[in-house]
C-alpha cells in the first residue's frame, strides 16, 4: 500500500486578455508576393490583429533634394511600385482588417524594419517582397537578418 498526496483543488481561474499583436507585412519598395499576402492577411484574420504594410525604400544620395522636398522625394515613381502595394492594403481593408500603410525611406533597411517591429510590438513578420521584381542577393541578405534579429515571428515568403 502506498501512501499517495491528494492535490488540493485547483480553482478555476480564468487567464488574463492577451493583447492582439499586430502583422507586419514588408516588402523592399516593390509589389508584395502573392503568398506573402496570403500569410499575411489570413494570419491578420484568425488573429484579429492589425495588419501594418511596410515598404522600405532606399534613401538615394541626393543631399539638395532631402534639403529641399524631404527624404520621400528621393524616390522616383519607377523606383517604387507603390499603386501595388496600395492595392495589398487595400484588399486587406476590404475584409475588415484595421490595415497601416508606411512608407519607410532609409540606407539600412533591416534596422528600420525592426524598429518598427520593436516599436508596434508585432507579433509576426511576413517578408514578402515580389522577387521577380528585386534582387535576390539583397532579399537573401535582409531575410537572413530578420530570422536572427527579429524579436517576433517571421515568415519568409516565398520560401516559408
Amino acid at each position: 500500500m502506498g501512501l499517495t498526496r491528494e492535490q488540493p483543488p485547483v480553482a478555476a481561474t480564468p487567464a488574463p486578455p492577451t493583447r492582439v499583436r499586430p502583422v507586419v507585412l514588408a516588402t523592399l519598395s516593390v509589389r508584395v508576393d502573392p503568398s506573402a499576402e496570403r500569410m499575411a492577411i489570413d494570419s491578420s484574420l484568425e488573429a484579429g490583429a492589425p495588419l501594418i504594410l511596410v515598404n522600405l525604400l532606399p534613401l538615394r544620395n541626393y543631399p539638395t533634394t532631402i534639403a529641399l522636398l524631404g527624404a520621400g522625394a528621393t524616390t522616383l515613381p519607377h523606383e517604387e511600385d507603390l499603386e501595388a502595394v496600395r492595392a495589398t492594403a487595400a484588399r486587406a481593408a476590404e475584409l475588415g482588417i484595421k490595415t497601416e500603410l508606411l512608407r519607410v525611406t532609409t540606407k539600412r533597411p533591416v534596422p528600420a524594419l525592426l524598429e518598427v517591429l520593436h516599436e508596434r510590438d508585432a507579433g509576426l513578420v511576413v517578408l514578402g517582397p515580389d522577387l521577380s521584381r528585386t534582387s535576390r542577393r539583397r532579399f537573401r541578405s535582409v531575410a537572413r537578418r530578420m530570422r536572427t534579429e527579429a524579436d517576433c515571428l517571421v515568415w519568409v515568403a516565398p520560401d516559408g
